[in-house]
């Protein structure tokens, strides 16, 4: 019976592999969901289109697709069990896959948020105004955290042009424009650079000791700055990039200039930025239209 070869399955896991208790009883449970939907077949005579009809019950039921994933793990586990001991004609697993799990979309600070964190008073010392600079720089031109910290004095900048040049994912070189306000916060800073940075350093952004600031030093000050700002939520560095990305998107509308200005290598990772545009414009929506309102 199928209640005996799941059992000497599990015993074989427990005893041979050492599995822990608590993975034994989810393979358990996850084999029991398998026979209870089997119509009193015995799992060894399942065909493919019966798993399948498995996976769709438990999406129609609501398991998230990472909970589907980890069933399926342990029916593949069985039947490749049951094959090796030449109990299977057809392996009912093969080519199953689990519903692909939705895609989080990045989070993103609203215009006025991304206002408020940079528009909050630095410090007037060396480290605050370097701070202003790299924050002001993420959200002007939606620089990747690597590509922030790796940029040099010389090679990278032109405040004349309004231009950053950096070098991102595979090597691949781009250039970006810089606001006006980045720009002008960039100039503050290098007045106060040489006071910080070692005399050999190259790097447009240094620390404390005068060598290039580190990618988690960079996230520290964020988080720190975020907080003193009174914004009320965690920052990162990438939810700057987010913003620049969505935030220019709802102005312009065109993909494939923010495409180019990310740098992404493909235009469907771009796209992810018009989910959240579609967000902004249904809340919009919904409290403006008047055919919006429940009555």
């Amino acid at each position: 019976m199928a209640e005996s070869v799941v059992e000497r399955f599990l015993a074989e896991l427990a005893h041979q592999r050492r599995m822990s208790p608590h993975t034994l009883a989810a393979y358990r449970h996850d084999l029991a969901m398998l026979a209870a939907g089997s119509d009193g077949k015995p799992l060894e005579t399942l065909q493919p289109p019966d798993l399948k009809r498995q996976v769709m019950r438990l999406n129609g039921r609501g398991l998230s697709p990472r909970s589907i994933a980890r069933t399926l793990s342990a029916w593949r586990a069985f039947y490749r069990w049951l094959a090796r001991r030449g109990m299977l004609s057809v392996n009912p697993c093969a080519g199953l896959k689990a519903p692909r799990r939705p895609r989080a979309l990045p989070k993103a600070l609203r215009p006025e948020q991304a206002c408020a964190l940079l528009d909050a008073p630095a410090a007037d010392d060396c480290l605050g105004l370097r701070d202003k600079a790299m924050f002001e720089l993420f959200y002007s031109s939606g620089l990747r955290l690597a590509e922030l910290v790796s940029l040099d004095v010389t090679a990278s900048l032109d405040l004349t042009a309004g231009e950053v040049t950096v070098t991102g994912k595979r090597g691949k070189t781009r250039t970006v424009p810089v606001g006006s306000q980045a720009v002008a916060a960039i100039e503050d800073w290098l007045e106060r650079r040489p006071l910080l940075a070692a005399s050999d350093e190259k790097a447009l952004f240094v620390g404390r000791g005068g060598k290039r600031l580190s990618a988690r030093a960079v996230e520290l000050r964020l988080a720190q700055w975020a907080k003193k700002s009174g914004l009320g939520q965690h920052v990162h560095p990438h939810m700057l990039r987010h913003s620049c990305a969505s935030h220019l998107l709802q102005s312009s509308q065109d993909l494939r200039a923010v495409q180019e200005m990310l740098g992404h290598a493909s235009i469907a990772t771009t796209q992810i930025y018009t989910h959240l545009d579609f967000q902004h414009l249904a809340k919009i929506y919904d409290a403006a239209h008047p055919r919006a309102h429940k009555k």
